[in-house]
């Protein structure tokens, strides 16, 4: 199975699950998302719904559904259903990967505060003993 799109963009980022991490529910969600939300898939339905309507129109001896498609419209209205629930699928997906990201990146900005408040006390140490004072440090040397 070729990568899909979360494989792709979150590959290595630590916060998110990928390939044989993820439950097969997740899995066949993104593999589903990913195959109907695709040029390949639009353009193959199209193809499908064309013969499907031209076989029925042209077919000599047997019709197997004739005009209006009641059949054709059982199964558009079928796929509109589990698309649906596959969209919804998809949407709960992506709203677990971003809270997982959102997570890191909050741990990740407390860890780098963490470091400049480090950082800032250095600098004051330094300061201090170089004898330099707070107001030296900031001061704007005269234009003159």
């Amino acid at each position: 199975m070729s990568p899909n799109h979360h494989d792709r963009h979150w590959l290595h980022h630590p916060a998110v699950p990928t390939g044989s991490e993820l439950p097969f529910g997740d899995r066949a969600a993104d593999w589903l998302r990913n195959g109907m939300g695709s040029w390949v898939f639009i353009f193959s339905f199209l193809g499908f719904m064309g013969l499907w309507m031209t076989a029925n129109v042209v077919a000599w001896c047997f019709h197997w559904d004739e005009y209006p498609y009641i059949l054709l419209n059982l199964m558009l209205s079928t796929l509109a259903g589990l698309q649906g629930g596959i969209i919804l699928i998809a949407s709960k997906r992506q709203d677990a990967v971003n809270a997982k990201l959102a997570e890191h990146d909050r741990e990740e900005v407390k860890a780098l505060r963490a470091i400049n408040e480090a950082q800032t006390h250095l600098l004051e140490a330094l300061r201090d003993h170089l004898g330099i004072g707070g107001d030296d440090a900031t001061r704007q040397p005269d234009a003159g």
